[in-house]
């Protein structure tokens, strides 16, 4: 969509236990194949892990039950395909079973100039964004996605397209 532009992903999560718990023991085990089918992906561009590539391993909250995903994409398509086409929808249809239901919103996307990788205040400020404005072109979630010239999209059938050439759609304002 934008040769400018990545998208930048962020999303938190409240595990029902600790990572050592065997109620966890599931998670943990598919963790390392669902990230590197992320990192195979086509338009992937970059996760946030230790350096000794340990995603489960970044506290970015005093909770320590809270897990992070910060993650750079090259377009909300392929970003899209990835979460709900590929072999991380098991794990997301699973999700109940390892992690607490979030009341607010836990993940936000926002556009970052082609290059620019987000650090974990960045996403932070972006979910806070979210969570106390809404969505909007800074800062937005999958039920309301903008482009990054700020024109409101959506999704149809797996491609995106721009809600003011598709007169069959209502904008979204909630």
């Amino acid at each position: 969509m934008s040769l400018s532009h990545h998208l930048a992903e962020f999303n938190i999560s409240r595990m029902i236990a600790p990572l050592e718990d065997p109620r966890m023991a599931e998670f943990v085990a598919r963790i390392d194949r669902v990230n590197a089918i992320a990192d195979a992906a086509p338009g992937f561009v970059w996760r946030m892990q230790t350096s000794d590539g340990d995603s489960l391993g970044i506290r970015a909250y005093d909770d320590e039950r809270m897990l992070v995903n910060l993650s750079v994409w090259q377009n909300i398509e392929v970003l899209f395909d990835y979460v709900y086409r590929s072999e991380h929808q098991e794990s997301m249809r699973l999700r109940r079973q390892w992690f607490e239901p979030m009341i607010m919103d836990s993940m936000v996307m926002w556009w970052v100039p082609y290059g620019h990788i987000p650090d974990i205040m960045e996403a932070k400020m972006k979910l806070e964004l979210l969570r106390s404005v809404g969505p909007q072109p800074e800062a937005f979630s999958p039920r309301r996605l903008f482009d990054p010239n700020g024109r409101p999209l959506r999704l149809r059938q797996g491609t995106v397209v721009h809600v003011d050439t598709d007169p069959g759609y209502p904008i979204n304002t909630d």
